[in-house]
């Protein structure tokens, strides 16, 4: 593809075709369309998928040339109104693909903050305006400190579409659009197929931007920038993807299993149209015959109004690695319960490894049927809400060797996890979810199993290293809004209401029996549904304010320590002093055989791919021995340890 090219053409070297497109009708298994430099605005719909592993369909970015794919349109055409205050007329023959700026978002799980909110977008010289929800409101745009991005909120835009155009206000403060590089979204989505089964596509060293990407909740149909629209076998690496209004790159379902019967029927309730989902794509032949095994690795995404990556159902048996995400939800002014820099639901066999993941609302937010997930090796910072939440999960799920260094790290809600050293560095926060029952599987498999709720407990914590460093204080805490899910829906069953512990270190278990013979015949009989299951909890290091659980076989306290992170754009290091003499701790190494059996599923915490688990690696990669060090390295030395976490030595 070149841009000097013909669409007529043949589509080789002498005549490449004019769009991505155009070669996106044609290519056949085994083809490598090669894109050369240059932006190119259109919706690539590849019609034709590989037909395995071996013969995909490949789209590549020339080597070293810069290929942009972008889901807008440049608008040069404004007219002064007053002040700083432009306006611009659209003809809606424009839109070929909806009109996002008379679509609204909205859907399951979306919260509008109580004014309307389009899908589309308008941006000056690459940077995204703010909508407003008045004309008013452009002329006087006000600063939104809450938001990631406060010195662009002032740039504000509002629209209104009639019968043959839309009218488009915008606040350049100060600069003339008929100057500047103005741009409006138009297209939902950059590189993903209208149609669902176009299997073993590759796409890589693209950049794609600003799409009127809709909502995606786990129970409608979720797009995103890019994705593989419910195929199997996809590679999406070494991509930039950002300024997604919604979701940058979609794992997720198709229409088929629901669409919105929650907020559209309002009838019963989304966690019962949720359950139902699961079933109806089971009998639509979720599998991983069908579904998923997508690799998604190398990428940079960023600025996205939902996720960096999303998906429910759709990334079962995928790996996720080597990312980097940051400011996501960074304008915040809608939210809802999707928030997430990756937000997978089922993630089933998955392994997520070595993101860097910064800037975002959660970090990595795991809902629904997470079972034999890996998490390993990640560092989270800086990011609002938690760095790693685990909702109404029954496991096994492993977390492992990663750097959570955001104030809240750990949100579990879910049961069933192995949490192995890893550096913790903000509070812990265990909550019960008592009325709402979720499904488990047979291992390795999306058969359902059965459904149960969340009894809390059934984890595992060893060798972590507790290093409380910058504690969110309770005024900050009680400024940021969080979603809570699980509190809404004590309204829809008449059980005990969600408790809520939180806490450094590991205290918040205190009180959790350490095995079932703790349980007493009425417990079991009368109570069952608040019943705590056992913890094994052993071998972590706490420093300063960290408290260890009441019960904990050996664990290690130690006062002297300072631990602080220091960012730049092309590097991460964590500058960590511990008196590691006295807080040494030895742990046994962590494996399958040693962390047991998950209660609900009765399934053994193995790797993604079936295999026996050890962990027998650092952070680094570096070696362990029989007895490791708590904590995600096992080169601490007593005093300071400067260490760069990213990129990785």
């Amino acid at each position: 593809m070149a841009l000097s090219g013909r669409d007529l053409g043949c589509g080789d070297v002498r005549q490449p075709y004019r769009t991505i497109s155009r070669a996106a009708d044609l290519a056949q298994p085994g083809d490598t369309v090669i894109v050369h430099e240059g932006t190119y605005r259109e919706w690539v719909s590849p019609r034709y998928g590989g037909s395995d592993d071996r013969h995909r369909i490949t789209y590549l970015a020339a080597p070293r040339e810069r290929v942009v794919i972008k889901g807008s349109e440049t608008l040069d055409r404004w007219e002064h109104v007053e002040g700083a205050v432009w306006m611009a007329r659209v003809p809606n023959s424009l839109f070929t693909d909806g009109n996002p700026y008379r679509d609204l978002l909205g859907g399951d799980w979306f919260i509008d903050q109580g004014r309307d909110h389009h899908a589309g977008e308008v941006f000056l010289n690459g940077r995204a305006l703010s909508e407003a929800a008045t004309l008013d409101a452009v002329k006087a745009p006000l600063r939104l400190d809450h938001t990631l991005h406060p010195e662009g909120s002032t740039l504000a835009w509002y629209c209104k579409a009639e019968s043959d155009a839309t009218l488009i206000y915008a606040n350049f403060r100060g600069a003339d659009p008929n100057d500047e590089l103005v741009e409006i979204t138009v297209r939902p989505a950059c590189f993903f197929p209208r149609q669902t089964g176009v299997n073993y596509i590759t796409v890589r060293g693209f950049e794609m931007c600003q799409a009127a990407v809709p909502w995606a909740p786990p129970t409608a149909f979720q797009m995103g920038l890019l994705g593989p629209h419910w195929s199997k076998g996809w590679v999406i690496e070494d991509n930039v993807v950002h300024d997604a209004k919604c979701s940058g790159i979609s794992l997720g379902k198709e229409r088929a299993s629901g669409e919105n019967e929650w907020s559209r029927l309002k009838v019963k309730h989304g966690t019962q149209r949720e359950r139902e989902v699961v079933f109806r794509a089971m009998r639509l032949g979720w599998s991983r015959e069908h579904v998923g095994s997508h690799v998604v690795r190398n990428n940079t995404i960023y600025d996205c109004g939902q996720a960096g990556i999303c998906g429910h159902l759709g990334g079962i048996f995928s790996v996720i690695t080597d990312n980097h995400i940051h400011h996501i939800h960074a304008n915040a002014q809608f939210t809802g319960h999707e928030m997430a820099g990756i937000k997978i639901h089922a993630p089933i066999d998955t392994l997520i490894a070595r993101n860097h993941i910064h800037h975002c609302t959660q970090g990595i937010w795991l809902d629904w049927q997470s079972q034999g997930v890996r998490v390993t090796g990640n560092l989270l910072y800086e990011n609002r809400w938690n760095d790693i939440h685990v909702e109404v999960s029954h496991g096994p799920y492993i977390v492992d060797n990663n750097l959570f260094l955001s104030p809240l790290a750990i949100k579990n809600v879910s049961q069933g996890g192995a949490y192995l050293h890893n550096l913790i560095a903000g509070r812990v926060r265990v909550q019960s979810v008592p009325n709402r029952y979720t499904p488990y599987h047979v291992p390795h498999s999306t058969e359902v199993a059965g459904l149960m709720t969340i009894l809390n407990g059934d984890d595992r914590f060893h060798n972590n290293l507790f290093v409380p460093m910058n504690p969110m204080r309770e005024s900050e805490r009680q400024n940021i809004t969080i979603p809570d899910e699980a509190a809404e829906q004590i309204a829809h069953a008449p059980t005990p209401p969600p408790v809520s512990r939180e806490a450094f270190g590991l205290s918040v278990y205190n009180g959790f029996p350490l095995d079932t013979s703790e349980w007493s015949l009425s417990s079991k009989v009368d109570s069952y549904a608040v019943q705590k299951l056992p913890v094994d909890i052993r071998s972590n290091v706490y420093c300063g304010s960290a408290e260890p659980f009441d019960r904990e076989d050996t664990p290690v306290a130690t006062a002297a320590y300072a631990v602080s992170l220091e960012t730049s754009r092309s590097s991460v290091t964590i500058h960590l002093t511990i008196d590691w003499l006295s807080a040494e701790q030895l742990g046994a190494m962590v494996s399958t055989e040693s962390l047991g059996t998950a209660f609900e599923p009765e399934a053994p915490f193995m790797s993604p791919d079936g295999s026996r688990l050890v962990v027998d690696t650092d952070y680094y990669g570096h070696e362990r021995g029989e007895r490791s060090s708590a904590g995600p390295f096992e080169s601490l030395r007593s005093g300071e340890n400067v260490l760069v976490v990213w990129p990785r030595s």
